[in-house]
């Protein structure tokens, strides 16, 4: 009996010591990153022309490309344009989504074409933009408004189809017109879901604006990446690929933080990462 005891007693002790070996999230991270560096390393070494990026001559790169003017302003105009142009796909996306998800004949009417529109590749609209608008910072816009917008549409719609049908009754029950019922129950319960739809179009937003610079050779930094590839500055241009990069994960890291502020229901069982 005591040799039992004893056993159970000595159980958490070695699941706690087995914890604390076990490597964090972050060495795990770091550990994936160096490995995936190495090999990159090597490979380039070994078997790439002299000119081709790798990780060493991308690094000696940073400084020098971080202080260029030609990079800042590249820089800049890619992030401004990517931000007004979310911003126009979130006040729309919103709002059509709203609309569809609450309105059945507004669902019947658009969601098919929603859909349709979110399935068609950036690269295919292109040329019809740039006919419209021409070779032109409208054209970008544009680009960036049409990646993002339908991101954000279905996953609204389908938060404010997911609204328990109890809030609204609760709602009627005080005579609540349809549009505060729109504000103050419907939106702040798709919440979560705009959220997600964020994510996907941030990201499609960024692709949509470098795309749009490669295709029509406006100024930004995807048109700085696609002229130093084009002119055997690889590590140049990889240095605008990590900023892109960068701002992706920035831009996750700001969402989660202000989903952990500002709805600190959502996943509350989840542990941070």
């Amino acid at each position: 009996m005591s040799e039992h005891a004893d056993r159970l007693l000595t159980l958490p002790a070695a699941a706690a010591s087995a914890s604390r070996s076990r490597p964090t999230p972050a060495t795990l991270r770091l550990t994936a990153g160096l490995a995936i560096l190495l090999l990159w390393e090597i490979v380039v070494r070994a078997l790439a022309p002299a000119y081709v990026a790798k990780p060493s001559g991308v690094v000696m790169a940073i400084p020098h490309v971080i202080v260029d003017p030609v990079f800042l302003n590249a820089t800049r105009i890619t992030l401004g344009a990517v931000a007004q142009g979310l911003a126009i796909a979130i006040v729309a996306g919103t709002a059509i989504g709203l609309l569809i998800g609450r309105s059945v004949v507004a669902d019947r009417m658009l969601r098919h074409y929603v859909n349709g529109f979110y399935a068609v590749p950036m690269i295919v609209i292109l040329p019809l933009v740039t006919l419209w608008f021409g070779y032109s910072d409208a054209a970008r816009l544009a680009t960036i408004v049409f990646a993002a917008l339908f991101s954000i549409i279905i996953n609204v719609a389908d938060g404010a189809r997911s609204v328990p049908r109890e809030y609204l009754e609760v709602a009627n029950s005080f005579r609540s017109h349809r549009l505060r019922m729109m504000i103050e129950i419907v939106l702040p319960s798709s919440m979560p879901y705009f959220l997600a739809g964020l994510r996907l179009a941030s990201g499609r937003a960024l692709i949509g604006a470098v795309v749009a610079e490669f295709f029509a050779a406006i100024g930004g930094l995807g048109y700085f990446i696609l002229y130093n590839s084009r002119t055997y500055h690889h590590n140049e241009a990889f240095v605008g690929v990590l900023l892109l990069a960068a701002f992706g994960v920035g831009f996750e890291i700001a969402v989660n933080v202000a989903t952990r502020y500002f709805l600190p229901w959502y996943r509350r069982d989840e542990p941070a990462k």
